[in-house]
């Protein structure tokens, strides 16, 4: 792979250098256009996935040839700010010069080896796209986590995976060393701070002093990239695992059509880093050229979002519909954006109203798109194309997106049933690899030759899908994923709880919101409601990640069961849904 990219590469720039002697010839394509159109045929499925591929050097390392020849318009490939002045900007040489440096801490400081598993807790700052990159350069697998997981989700990820070190903040550190006893694989702890802590190397001060000369380590398409978790409704959260080439040519095409990037583009997408939208991000706009925007963000907030929007060139904008409809409760008359001109959404329903007064106060569209973390993007609306509010678009190429009953047979137009992607007989290779350790669960998504997603969707006479739900209980709030097995076990401590179950409720801000029915045992039938509210839902946040609490509860007599005694979520979400 090493030797077809670089005489690739080679070939473009030296053809670049060439007169075009005919009078009447087109000049030929820029070579970024050449080597571009090469990753997106791939990414399409037109040509065959080479044997090695590796991110790091056959595209980052790529870019800054380029960039190095001129080839590639003055934009940085990195721009973080934090809101209050201080900015980071990296062109893709400098990324490529300090990846480098991360890449010998990870292998001289921590003693990662390739496939050794690395757990990555950051906020929104360089350091976690450095070592995300530092990564692919070493061939160590790298797990992204939200801040807000609690020492019982650390314990449960580190125990499960096996991750032999972890890089994080001093926020999380604290949760780490309180359960690192009980992780026998985890081995190194590095804390990214400008101060210090017992234990703990410190990244900068490493990253400071380390050479700048590494090889990059040869990884074959199909070896492990990252690993990420996924909530389920029955069990632990799952493991899905994807490749270098799955990721780090998957999302090509989907960039350049969807997201519709060039190398001219600053691109901001507002997602936590712990989530898979950053790695979309990631892997959707470098391939392509683009400039990857980063606001550090500490909270969520219009205005700061909205000023950001004025103050700087960014021309492409991803938020989850929750900012959107935060934004368009703003004026936004009292906002110009200097150079927006694309915009996009997923990960949760779009209310209709929110598209048409971002539209109607700010002149742009939003393209809407879907997919999961075992996938790239399965449907989008791309620019250009036509949209019908309601509707996550077409099937995004590569994939062969249909509605099929659950025994795996294709439904007609308008016929509601679970949307699927067609596996067999060839199974594309933007695909997760298996969900790690359970291969029930993995046997269990596939049925006939189609991988099913778990929602639900009818499909109209023009190949536009429109979402009508999830088949199992999984709750989308604000983009968080929240299995409700993991609020009911937390629930289920507390000594007020006899029971409980947790389903989606309609929420007009967040979309739809956790709630919990909760049967309550003897003594506490008498206790008054609203303090045990508040107490319950104070213990939840303590107990697992604070997201996940129930934002609304209702005390009942009996949850409904079925005969066999399980207790029947779909009757009280289709209750709260009014279904």
């Amino acid at each position: 792979m090493r030797l077809w990219v670089k005489g690739l590469l080679l070939w473009s720039l030296r053809g670049s250098r060439r007169f075009c002697g005919s009078l009447g010839k087109p000049p030929p394509p820029p070579p970024s256009q050449k080597i571009v159109a090469t990753w997106e045929s791939i990414s399409l499925g037109r040509q065959p996935v080479p044997e090695y591929f590796n991110f790091a050097h056959d595209v980052l390392d790529a870019w800054s040839q380029m960039e190095k020849a001129g080839h590639r318009p003055p934009n940085p490939a990195f721009w973080w700010v934090d809101g209050k002045g201080a900015e980071v900007k990296w062109s893709f040489e400098e990324l490529g010069r300090q990846s480098r440096k991360a890449a010998n801490v990870l292998r001289d400081a921590c003693g990662l080896q390739p496939g050794d598993r690395v757990m990555l807790v950051l906020p929104r700052i360089p350091e976690w796209w450095l070592a995300s990159v530092a990564c692919m350069r070493t061939g160590a697998v790298m797990i992204p986590g939200v801040s807000q997981l609690t020492e019982k989700d650390l314990q449960y990820r580190l125990q499960a995976s096996r991750a032999k070190a972890i890089i994080t903040s001093d926020s999380l550190a604290p949760r780490v060393d309180a359960i690192s006893s009980d992780c026998p694989s985890l081995q190194s702890k590095m804390l990214v701070s400008d101060g210090s802590r017992p234990g703990w190397m410190n990244f900068r001060e490493l990253l400071r002093e380390a050479s700048t000369e590494h090889n990059c380590v040869r990884t074959r398409s199909r070896d492990p990239l990252a690993i990420y978790f996924t909530s389920g409704t029955t069990g632990a959260p799952k493991m899905v695992e994807h490749s270098q080439c799955s990721y780090g040519l998957g999302f090509v095409a989907s960039g350049r059509r969807w997201v519709a990037l060039t190398e001219s583009d600053i691109f901001w997408n507002t997602t936590d880093t712990g989530w898979v939208k950053a790695a979309w991000t990631l892997f959707s706009a470098w391939p392509n050229g683009s400039c990857i925007f980063v606001h550090e963000l500490p909270r969520v907030d219009a205005k700061v979002i909205l000023n950001t929007l004025s103050q700087f060139p960014i021309t492409t904008l991803c938020c989850v519909p929750t900012i959107y409809r935060l934004l368009v409760q703003e004026d936004l008359t009292r906002y110009q954006f200097q150079s927006l001109r694309h915009c996009l959404t997923g990960g949760e329903f779009l209310n209709p109203d929110v598209r048409e007064k971002w539209k109607s106060q700010k002149g742009l569209e939003l393209h809407e798109g879907y997919g999961q973390s075992e996938t790239v993007v399965i449907c989008a609306n791309p620019r250009g194309g036509k949209i019908k509010t309601g509707s996550m678009g077409k099937a995004s190429p590569p994939y062969d997106v249909q509605v099929v009953d659950d025994e795996g047979n294709i439904l007609p137009p308008g016929e509601e049933g679970n949307v699927a992607v067609r596996i067999k007989p060839a199974r594309p290779f933007c695909f997760f690899n298996c969900y790690l350790e359970n291969p029930e669960k993995t046997a269990a998504c596939e049925q006939g030759s189609f991988y099913i997603t778990g929602d639900r969707a009818h499909m109209d006479e023009d190949g536009y899908f429109w979402f009508m739900g999830r088949n199992d209980d999984v709750i989308n709030s604000s983009s968080y994923r929240i299995g409700p097995v993991e609020v009911e076990s937390a629930l289920a401590e507390h000594k007020a709880v006899l029971e409980s179950a947790v389903v989606s409720s309609p929420d007009p801000i967040r979309g739809e919101v956790v709630k919990a029915f909760i049967v309550l045992s003897p003594a506490y039938s008498s206790c008054d409601p609203e303090k045990l509210t508040k107490e319950l839902q104070e213990h939840v946040k303590r107990v697992t990640a604070p997201y996940k609490y129930p934002r609304k509860v209702a005390f009942v007599s009996e949850l409904p069961k079925t005969v066999s005694g399980k207790i029947q979520r779909s009757v009280l979400r289709r209750q709260e849904w009014g279904k």
